[in-house]
């Protein structure tokens, strides 16, 4: 047990610190199993409660989790160990398809909207005591929200898409609580949930997004909170149509009690409309980050939801940022204002990379998702096989176990940088890379 490594400590607060220093540093590998509690407050000379507590800490920030009997363990993806370590090394020569960035070539010229927020802020800059949300900004994100059938209410301001999502979480569940959560779905939210102390709960996906029996399952068992991308769903692409709406609506409305966070990934790059969730519960938000369409660098996203919640979210703002910067949302107001971004040209562009990747692939006997946005989702026999014979042929992918939970292996491929007439090429690539092995004898 543990190796040559040894917890150290006197308060809880060291004792916590030692363990995740450890698990931080792969001294403490996960499944690692630590010492009861009472066999390490003997070795350390400290109270059992003292370990006890700094064990609900290890708990808490998701490093460890605790089996009854069994004991306390590292968990397999502590929360310390985020999943962007779950990379390839591109080596120099090969087509690097797996980081999942927009094409820059679609993002729209930042110079300008920049420049005219700067003269704005010249003229009346904005000072301790003023609105966190600009009033454009607010006028034109809520019409907008409005047109997508979204119900009204406040709106927020906040730090990107994940930013969003921890403040959603953070004011409303408790270390402990489980979350629904997309399975295979974005792996930083995949790591947001333990790294909170919350439990993940996976929720398959289709198509046509999050299946409705194993929501309705999720939430039957316990889950407080349900997270659900509307489109261009990270990694598969999958679009919650009205079909499908309609049923996780009705599995929401039995469950009236719970938390829905709707990550409108696909804003301003996709052109299917959304069929919103909300309403069907107390607590909701629908989040829209300028990210894809405008660029990661923007750090921006609008937030909307009821009352209560957007009242915590800002009340938690204030105590800490306090608001985000008025010139990233007067340039946002200005890109809006300008037209800087067609939402149906920038989708056909990726559309044709993507639509055609999908078929050929189907063509070839490949299962293979990609319904809307910039990925495609392959399921694979033998994920890191799989990963290796496409870096030998020259295109490196994201391995699908950045994106799951108990969902199947696969593999992730961004089509942003790829060409129109590349098509062919990579479903070649991919069919001869993903096919299994065949199995050999040894006499």
């Amino acid at each position: 047990m543990l190796g040559e490594y040894r917890i150290e400590g006197r308060r809880a607060a060291e004792i916590s610190a030692s363990v995740e220093r450890a698990v931080g540093a792969g001294k403490l590998p996960p499944g690692e199993l630590l010492p009861p509690m009472r066999e390490l407050a003997v070795e350390l000379g400290v109270n059992p409660n003292t370990v006890a507590a700094a064990y609900r800490t290890l708990r808490e920030r998701g490093v460890i989790e605790t089996d009854g009997r069994r004991g306390s363990r590292v968990r397999h993806r502590p929360a310390s160990t985020a999943r962007e370590r779950i990379y390839v090394e591109v080596p120099e020569g090969v087509r690097d398809v797996s980081a999942g960035n927009p094409d820059p070539s679609l993002l729209p010229p930042l110079g300008e909207a920049l420049a005219a927020a700067a003269a704005r802020a010249a003229r009346a800059p904005a000072l301790y005591g003023a609105p966190a949300v600009d009033t454009e900004l607010e006028r034109f994100a809520r019409a907008a929200f409005t047109a997508d059938g979204v119900p009204g209410g406040p709106l927020a301001v906040t730090s990107g898409a994940l930013d969003a999502i921890e403040r959603v979480l953070a004011v409303h569940l408790r270390p402990g609580d489980s979350v629904a959560v997309e399975d295979p779905g974005w792996g930083s939210v995949l790591d947001l949930i333990p790294a909170l102390g919350l439990k993940p709960v996976p929720v398959p996906v289709d198509d046509d997004g999050p299946l409705p029996e194993a929501a309705d399952r999720a939430l039957r068992q316990g889950a407080r909170a349900m997270i659900v991308t509307a489109r261009a769903q990270n990694p598969t692409g999958a679009v919650v149509g009205a079909a499908r709406a309609r049923e996780l609506r009705a599995v929401l409305s039995g469950h009236p009690g719970a938390l829905l966070v709707e990550d409108d990934h696909g804003h301003g790059i996709v052109d299917l409309p959304l069929h919103t969730l909300t309403g069907c519960t107390d607590h909701w938000v629908v989040v829209r980050s300028v990210a894809k369409a405008y660029g990661p660098d923007l750090r921006l996203a609008v937030l909307a939801g009821d009352a209560v919640t957007v009242d915590r979210v800002r009340g938690r703002q204030r105590l800490g940022p306090g608001w985000v910067s008025h010139i990233l949302q007067d340039a946002v107001v200005h890109l809006w204002h300008s037209g800087a971004v067609d939402a149906a040209q920038v989708a056909a562009a990726y559309g044709q990379r993507r639509d055609p990747l999908v078929r050929a692939l189907r063509a070839r006997g490949i299962e293979a998702h990609g319904r809307s946005g910039m990925n495609v989702w392959l399921p694979v026999p033998d994920e890191t096989a799989a990963v290796a014979r496409l870096l030998h042929a020259g295109w490196a992918v994201a391995p699908g176990a950045r994106f799951r939970l108990s969902s199947p292996p696969a593999v992730r491929l961004t089509v942003s940088g790829l060409a129109v007439d590349e098509t062919e090429e990579v479903a070649d690539a991919l069919a001869a890379a993903t096919r299994p092995s065949a199995a050999g004898r040894y006499d």
